[in-house]
């Protein structure tokens, strides 16, 4: 079950934000991006390999994803004044995403779109990933791509292979910028020997629970930016008592406290919620601060376990739904990477 939001006082919804006027992060091609976004990932549809994608034993019964559908949910985070949506291959809505995007009428050029390839795709190779680029223009109803990013650095040069595809398509103006997810320091240096590109975001795993200080503080030194997933860490640290205390001293829910510490550290935030009440909380992170005292205590929150949970999850995930993940002591179990 999910751990119920205590009501707060002070967490009375609003009608609609004026999410025009949110931060901006901009990206080392001088392109710009709301530094807040609404998530898709089981928006109307659960994929099949879901359940091992849940860092930290998360639950693949997200039940309350499935009432309303896709389309209906976009359309409600528009009309609530979202604009950037992070979509991708694997999260298997696109079509339904797009519908809910016309559905809101907000113009194209007000929206960010980003989008991921698939591992399966990746580990394809060029073709599939044109045909894949072409099938989420054409599902998003776009003939353009704000981001598009390598959704997991498939191993034995798949990943790179890919993202020198990626090059190819930005030249041809389907793709704005370039980016990566999921990927180490490693994984990072590897690319960047073949690339000329340099990727604009890195999207990780980022709360106080599993905030990897030494791989964010590489990629901002790098000049790729940081998004997150899960900053809410679907909901299973609502009730955390270092949380709870600060949200009462502000007034503000837990979510609002956990997403107040992503963007105040500057990494993009993509909360994900089927319900239009949430979805204007998620938002609300623009009003107050967090002191220098709250932001490191919520630093601190990073146990050796959930880094050692995360390092087999990412062990895992590089070659999930590929042939690669039926080869024995394949050389990604066990090379070196950056886990802090």
């Amino acid at each position: 079950a999910m751990p119920r939001r205590r009501v707060h006082a002070a967490a009375a919804p609003v009608e609609s934000l004026d999410l025009d006027t949110v931060p901006k992060v901009t990206y080392n091609d001088g392109s710009e991006q709301p530094i807040i976004g609404f998530g898709t990932y089981k928006v109307g549809f659960i994929p099949a390999s879901a359940s091992s994608a849940e860092a930290a034993g998360g639950s693949p019964e997200n039940a309350e994803s499935l009432g309303a559908s896709a389309r209906e949910i976009v359309r409600q985070a528009a009309d609530i004044g979202y604009r950037f949506f992070d979509c991708a291959e694997f999260y298997g809505n696109e079509k339904e995403v797009g519908l809910g995007l016309t559905d809101s009428g907000v113009p194209r050029e007000k929206l960010f779109l980003e989008s991921k390839i698939w591992t399966t795709t990746i580990y394809q190779g060029e073709e599939a990933i044109r045909k894949q680029v072409d099938q989420t223009l054409k599902d998003l109803n776009t003939d353009y791509l704000d981001l598009y990013c390598i959704h997991w650095p498939v191993p034995r040069n798949k990943h790179i292979e890919a993202y020198l595809v990626l090059e190819a398509l930005q030249k041809e103006g389907k793709i704005r910028s370039l980016g990566v997810s999921n990927y180490a320091i490693e994984d990072y240096k590897a690319l960047m020997e073949k690339a000329t590109v340099k990727p604009c975001v890195n999207q990780i795993e980022v709360n106080p629970f599993l905030y990897r200080k030494k791989t964010i503080d590489f990629f901002e030194d790098e000049g790729v930016r940081i998004q997150s997933y899960r900053a809410l860490r679907d909901g299973k640290a609502f009730d955390h008592p270092i949380i709870e205390s600060i949200a009462t001293r502000y007034g503000k829910t837990p979510a609002q406290i956990l997403g107040r510490w992503c963007v105040q550290k500057g990494v993009t935030y993509i909360p994900k919620s089927v319900r239009p009440d949430r979805m204007r909380e998620n938002a609300q992170v623009f009003d107050f601060e967090l002191s220098d005292f709250e932001m490191n205590i919520l630093d601190e929150r990073t146990s050796g376990d959930s880094l050692k949970t995360f390092e087999a999850l990412y062990r895992k995930c590089v070659v999930r739904d590929t042939p690669l993940k039926d080869v024995q002591n394949g050389e990604w179990l066990t090379s070196p990477v950056t886990v802090e």
